[in-house]
């Protein structure tokens, strides 16, 4: 009568969030991400999920960013029928962003193909389609926060507000054991607090095991006023503006696209930065401004702060791709706010091709960029980079602000998790790579939980649950070696490699270009002999 708990996603890394969760007569999901990052973690993507999609009673969404979203297609097409219990906002959401996805798959699958064609390899098939997207929206089913929801016999949930994104939710999962019923908490991706844009995240208090998001478990931000912030944002537009050319923002299409906007929109009109067209590239992050429009409004403060954003005056849409084409024959100052944020997909990247080399150019990093992402190496400082195949030297001022994030830092998830205690049974730390982790389970000892009940799990690993202990169970091998899926994989090393290759002979004397062309030559040889 035991619970089985296996982390499938989101554990040594911050994406692909997938927790399974089984008990008696019952087999349920809480999140069904998209690995994001190096090409290696990319690569669970496509592989078959590590369980049968087709035994699952339902999915537990806490909320509709892609990596804790955006595997639901493929969970359909692998079998799955059930439903997927979420929040309105979510659905709505989910509604944009998992079509999106499959949208970019087709087109991203196209592209690769001609280039496999072209290289003698055989051709791949997208993990799903835009149609297919669509099609799983049948299966989700809307729930209001703090409504308890009958999941299956034995299992009941309750969402609380996270304050992370429009909709999110923290997942408070009660189970029925053969010792009573356990509280299990997923906290989801936790809010900062403390926003105008977002209430407060809450929770229940005493429950069993507590699963936590650790995205800057070794981070403290300095928590600023809305007019700090927005402070903050009129230094680097102004820092843009005097650096002669445009501003790039690469910016993820919901919350963060809505938020920088709504905050971009109120510093010029109160003068406190240059006036400038401002373009919202990116179809996806179109649509889901319309939906915060709708929604956005914050239950805590009783306002929408997004209702002024509409396609007029300075703000303008580029909903097609001749409208995103038009863009490069803009010149001098005017932003650009463009998806993905992590610099991975979307229309972002084809700015940072024309972008990265003018020296008057600025790039705004304003998100968490994950380990092995085109946008980790711009913020890491890196001076030449490749984009699909392309190198690119990067001359462009390079900026970044934490301010806008939409995860609680190390002293917020600490102040959450003690709010939740007394925590009967073990805290697992997930959704972080291994210096958040290990520096968040330090801090949470120092603040008087049990150390030895402090779990760090790993992709794949499973725990036998009861309500006051958690024991690690044998499982098969992972789908990724322990402790590397943070990790920079051979992909990273192999692009930075060329990279510096190519400069270092670029500088050299045709004698000595020849003479190390030579010896490389020889290296690969005797590796190909061994």
């Amino acid at each position: 009568m035991a619970l089985d708990l296996v982390f499938h996603g989101a554990a040594g890394c911050v994406t692909g969030s997938c927790s399974e969760l089984s008990g008696p007569g019952y087999r349920v999901l809480v999140d069904c991400g998209m690995f994001q990052g190096s090409k290696t973690l990319k690569a669970l993507n496509y592989e078959p999920f590590p369980f049968d999609a087709r035994t699952l009673d339902a999915v537990l969404l806490t909320h509709a960013h892609i990596d804790h979203s955006g595997l639901l297609p493929k969970l359909m097409k692998a079998g799955f029928s059930g439903p997927i219990y979420t929040t309105t906002s979510s659905r709505d959401l989910c509604r944009i962003m998992l079509a999106d996805a499959g949208g970019i798959q087709e087109s991203e699958v196209r592209y690769l193909n001609r280039r496999n064609q072209r290289r003698g390899r055989d051709p791949v098939e997208p993990i799903y389609t835009e149609a297919d997207a669509r099609r799983t929206l049948d299966q989700f089913r809307k729930i209001r926060l703090g409504d308890v929801v009958k999941v299956a016999p034995g299992l009941e949930a309750v969402w609380w507000e996270a304050g992370h994104i429009l909709g999110s939710g923290s997942v408070e999962v009660r189970a029925e054991t053969g010792e009573g019923v356990a509280r299990l908490l997923f906290s989801g991706d936790l809010g900062p607090g403390g926003r105008d844009y977002m209430p407060d995240p809450e929770g229940p208090a005493g429950v069993d095991h507590l699963i936590l998001e650790s995205t800057y478990g070794n981070r403290e931000r300095e928590r600023v006023t809305p007019e700090a912030r927005r402070a903050l944002l009129a230094s680097e537009l102004q820092g843009a503006f005097e650096a002669g050319g445009p501003l790039l923002i690469p910016a993820f299409a919901v919350e963060r696209s809505q938020e920088l906007l709504a905050d971009i929109m109120t510093i010029m009109d109160e003068g406190q930065a240059p006036e400038a067209d401002i373009f919202l590239d990116s179809p996806m992050a179109t649509e889901v401004t319309e939906v915060f429009r709708q929604r956005g409004w914050n239950r805590a403060t009783g306002v929408n702060p997004f209702t002024s954003l509409h396609g007029a005056g300075r703000l303008k849409f580029t909903p097609h791709p001749a409208d995103s084409d038009r863009l490069e024959q803009l010149r001098g100052w005017h932003i650009i706010m463009a998806a993905s944020g992590m610099c991975d997909a979307g229309r972002v990247r084809r700015h940072l091709k024309r972008l990265l080399w003018n020296r008057e150019a600025t790039v705004l990093i304003t998100g968490y960029q994950a380990v092995g992402t085109l946008g980790r190496l711009l913020v890491d400082g890196a001076r030449r980079v490749k984009i699909q195949g392309e190198d690119f030297g990067v001359r462009a001022r390079i900026r970044s602000i934490e301010v806008y994030s939409g995860h609680a830092d190390a002293q917020g998830l600490t102040e959450w998790a003690l709010a939740r205690g007394p925590v009967r049974g073990s805290i697992f730390l997930d959704h972080g790579e291994p210096p958040a982790l290990d520096a968040l389970a330090l801090r949470l000892a120092e603040a008087g939980f049990d150390k030895a009940r402090i779990v760090i799990p790993q992709v794949d690993q499973a725990y036998r649950l009861t309500p006051a202990l958690a024991v690690a169970q044998p499982t098969p091998a992972p789908r990724i070696p322990p402790g590397t899926a943070a990790s920079p994989d051979w992909h990273n090393a192999r692009a930075q490699l060329i990279l510096d290759l190519n400069e270092r002979l670029e500088g050299l004397s045709p004698e000595a270009r020849d003479a190390l062309i030579q010896r490389i030559g020889g290296l690969l040889a005797s590796a190909q002999e061994s």
